[in-house]
């Protein structure tokens, strides 16, 4: 077949997907403008005519009477679209988009450009960071964070790392926002300044590796089992940037053979990073030897284009301070996390708490 034929076909299909995916963008932030004005109609008009708390279900129902078949405005969905309002209402320039709409002849919801001068880089980001995540995604943040702050600060993730709904509430439950640049580690004195923020944005004090379904008793080659089997699960809440190489890589110096638990390279840091595995309290001698097996993955393994390798030893339990003297003075970059394989209630708890299937059937 024709070479510019083919390239022909190529460029048509970049041009399809391309436009869909603005398309979809553009519906979606279209809709949480709706949701939005729609929340600022019924808080103010609430507020404004002091009605009780049962009309909000009242207009849900004269809404579907008045349009049969309209999707999406269920009491639920109303009372979820005031609190979305409530929460974001501070927020400068979605003031003025939504007073942009009631401005618009007819409603028609048609929304002048987003200047290209006059916004701070940063807001600019916030901006297209929020409208990147769906109203589900929002109603999360909206009941699961406390603060303006951690809010923002989960948006950004979301958006940049094309996180699910269920994998978004994973980072909150596991408190990613609090955890961050928690990790023990000596990247202050090892690594380049630029790759040190950076390392502390992607490597986390705690792993919460509830999805395999092990026990908190598992010791190490089960708990390598159950990583290595459910790896996608892993890499989407590691973080950023991450490619599995594989487990027990192995290593040889001088005839004698050696294996790393698991290996991965992190595109955002340029390196291999390597994880070794303990199911019990750190030692001081898993600094040893994770720095021997990073000193030999940067003498036989690194590309010369690529950063030093970065070492963590993933453990059950770890006192900081141990942590702290025994990283202490090495040269390779390494940092000390813990797991938890289950975050289910503590016994005493159970019972007090309607389970998942309880709550289903309540919606």
């Amino acid at each position: 077949m024709d070479r510019k034929y083919i390239e022909f076909i190529k460029e048509l299909k970049q041009n399809i997907i391309q436009s869909r995916f603005i398309a979809a963008r553009l519906a979606n932030k279209e809709q949480l403008l709706l949701y939005y004005n729609t929340g600022k109609m019924l808080s103010e008009k609430i507020a404004m005519e002091k009605w009780g708390a049962k009309v909000v279900q009242q207009i849900s129902s004269d809404l579907q009477r008045a349009m049969p078949g309209l999707k999406g405005f269920s009491y639920r969905n109303l009372k979820n679209m005031q609190q979305f309002f409530e929460v974001y209402k501070e927020i400068s320039i979605l003031q003025s988009m939504t007073a942009e709409l009631q401005k618009s002849e007819n409603q028609s919801f048609k929304l002048k450009p987003l200047p290209t001068t006059g916004f701070d880089p940063g807001i600019t980001q916030e901006f297209n960071s929020f409208f990147n995540l769906s109203f589900t995604h929002h109603i999360l943040l909206v009941n699961k964070c406390t603060n303006k702050e951690e809010r923002f600060f989960y948006i950004g993730e979301a958006a940049r790392q094309y996180w699910s709904v269920s994998i978004l509430e994973h980072q909150i439950e596991g408190s990613l926002y609090e955890r961050q640049g928690k990790l023990p580690n000596n990247f202050k004195d090892v690594l380049p300044g630029s790759l040190e923020p950076t390392a502390l944005q992607i490597f986390k004090d705690e792993y919460l590796m509830d999805f395999m379904g092990l026990n908190e008793q598992c010791d190490e080659k089960e708990l390598e089992a159950g990583i290595v089997s459910n790896i996608k699960d892993l890499i989407l809440r590691m973080g950023k940037g991450f490619s599995f190489i594989g487990n027990q890589f192995r290593i040889e110096l001088d005839g004698e053979e050696f294996f790393i638990d698991l290996l991965f390279f992190n595109r955002h840091l340029q390196c291999l990073v390597a994880f070794e595995l303990k199911k019990g309290r750190f030692k001081p001698e898993y600094a040893g030897q994770l720095n021997f097996y990073l000193n030999v993955l940067d003498e036989k393994v690194k590309l010369s284009h690529e950063n030093s390798s970065i070492g963590i030893v993933l453990c059950k339990e770890k006192n900081n301070t141990v942590v702290e003297f025994s990283i202490k003075n090495i040269e390779k970059g390494m940092g000390v996390a813990t797991y938890k394989t289950t975050n289910k209630l503590p016994k005493e708890m159970k019972g007090l708490l309607p389970s998942t299937v309880e709550l289903a059937r309540l919606f």
